[in-house]
């Protein structure tokens, strides 16, 4: 779930950064209640239908708005996903931000769940990466949840992930979890990365909580899996798209972390439209 006063701090910014010191275009218009609706232009997952409410009650909660569907919803082009009442001036003031939010939310949610359908098995759990848009990664991991997958670590708060980076400045895979060892709790679990397979061997011997395989072919994956330890878990990554994310189907990783949800957003197209406008008198 998203935490409200998180996602508020952030929409008070995305709603400075649009309205600058005033919207031109609607402050002489005359104080008054109106009404619109967000609609779905094309099929897809609905998610941030959270996100117009709280636009609203940051821009003074003049206005109110109702979801007609849920996070997580299958809706068909021309779908009515919400609607909103209140004063004309706040409607417009936040209509902006609230589509660019649910635009950018639905498309994220949309392709999660493409995704897991062309994988097709259940035994592997799809998550996400740190490959965000920067200030939107508490929303984009949300989505991707809404559309079915996981999320992998939130931060480098969130997992203990050693990296070839990291080896290269430890010498080996066992001079850098040994000494990881010794400046964390016995609980915290460590993931390496492996790329060849002596690498995947040294890394079995030190003992790791999860592999990740990165860049390997499914066949690999199914052909090292085999001297793996029941007890390790393995993750696959790294080139993992939508033309190839169906050979993984059963190569026998226990995750499969895929950039491609966040880091080439599809925005679902919806549309904000102003219904029963009362003519303004000038």
């Amino acid at each position: 779930m998203l935490n409200k006063l998180l996602a508020k701090e952030k929409l008070a910014e995305f709603l400075k950064e649009d309205l600058g010191f005033g919207d031109l275009s609607t402050a002489y218009l005359p104080d008054g209640e109106t009404a619109g609706s967000f609609i779905a232009k094309e099929d897809g997952i609905a998610c941030g239908q959270e996100i117009p409410g709280m636009v609203y009650e940051l821009l003074g909660g003049d206005a109110v708005y109702s979801p007609c569907v849920k996070d997580g919803d299958f809706i068909k082009k021309g779908t009515v996903m919400g609607k909103a009442v209140g004063n004309a001036k706040t409607l417009l003031a936040g209509e902006r931000v609230s589509l660019n939010m649910m635009q950018h939310m639905s498309g994220i949610a949309t392709k999660t769940k493409k995704a897991i359908d062309l994988l097709d098995d259940d035994s592997i759990k799809l998550c996400d990466t740190r490959k965000t848009t920067l200030g939107l990664r508490m929303f984009d991991k949300y989505a991707v949840m809404i559309g079915g997958g996981h999320n992998h670590r939130f931060d480098l708060t969130g997992a203990l992930m050693l990296k070839d980076n990291h080896i290269a400045l430890a010498g080996s895979i066992k001079n850098c979890v040994e000494n990881i060892r010794k400046h964390i709790g016995p609980l915290t679990p460590i993931e390496v990365e492996i790329e060849t397979i002596d690498e995947l061997k040294e890394a079995i011997d030190a003992n790791v909580d999860v592999i990740m395989f990165d860049n390997q072919l499914p066949q690999t994956i199914r052909k090292w899996k085999e001297i793996v330890p029941a007890h390790v878990k393995i993750e696959a990554s790294g080139g993992i798209s939508f033309s190839t994310i169906a050979s993984f189907k059963g190569c026998g990783a226990d995750f499969l972390s895929m950039g491609e949800l966040t880091n080439e957003v599809e925005p679902l197209d919806i549309s904000f439209l102003i219904e029963n406008a009362v003519k303004a008198e000038f």
